[in-house]
């Protein structure tokens, strides 16, 4: 079967950590604002790493961020930074654990606003890449061109997450059509 390029040219052992998440995640719309933060904290873990290395510490992500609850992570303190900056499970980063809860306090606000982070996503769909960007380096912390176009893509905002000829192009498509592009 043939999948999009990036699948196809690598080794097994990194297709086998990639294929779920190419299959089942990425591309598709996000309706939980969980799993919104969840995939905007991977993301800015990658930066500088390989998405290999998340998607291979993606459960120790999910423990050691609270399932990526936004109101606990919101609610760290110190000795949570501390534990963060101890756990060899996750990206022992400061500048990434900062953004994590940094983040999570501007998910809520948006909620507060809009209702959810989800609502607040589709109030600005569609934009460009570039508006994106321009928008989340003006709303949240640590998002670069890259973090915020692979997040983007990845919860489904623009279509080039897949190959068009990739057999996953085509569900991905179906699992959004109310979505218009830019």
């Amino acid at each position: 079967m043939s999948y999009c390029k990036a699948i196809n040219n690598m080794k097994s052992a990194e297709q086998s950590v990639h294929k779920i998440y190419h299959d089942t995640q990425y591309g598709f719309p996000i309706d939980n604002d969980n799993e919104l933060f969840c995939r905007l904290i991977l993301e800015i873990n990658q930066a500088g790493l390989s998405w290999t290395t998340i998607l291979n510490k993606q459960e120790g992500f999910r423990k050691a961020y609270h399932n990526f609850n936004i109101k606990k992570v919101a609610a760290y303190k110190e000795k949570d930074f501390d534990r963060l900056m101890n756990d060899a499970g996750i990206i022992r980063n400061r500048l990434k654990i900062n953004a994590a809860i940094e983040n999570a306090n501007s998910i809520l606000a948006l909620q507060k606003e809009f209702g959810s982070f989800k609502e607040w996503l589709a109030y600005h769909h569609p934009k460009s890449r570039e508006e994106w960007t321009k928008l989340f380096k003006k709303t949240f912390t640590f998002t670069g061109g890259e973090i915020v176009n692979e997040f983007i893509v990845s919860a489904g905002y623009l279509s080039s997450a897949h190959d068009k000829n990739c057999p996953v192009f085509k569900k991905v498509i179906k699992a959004k059509p109310m979505w218009n592009e830019k």
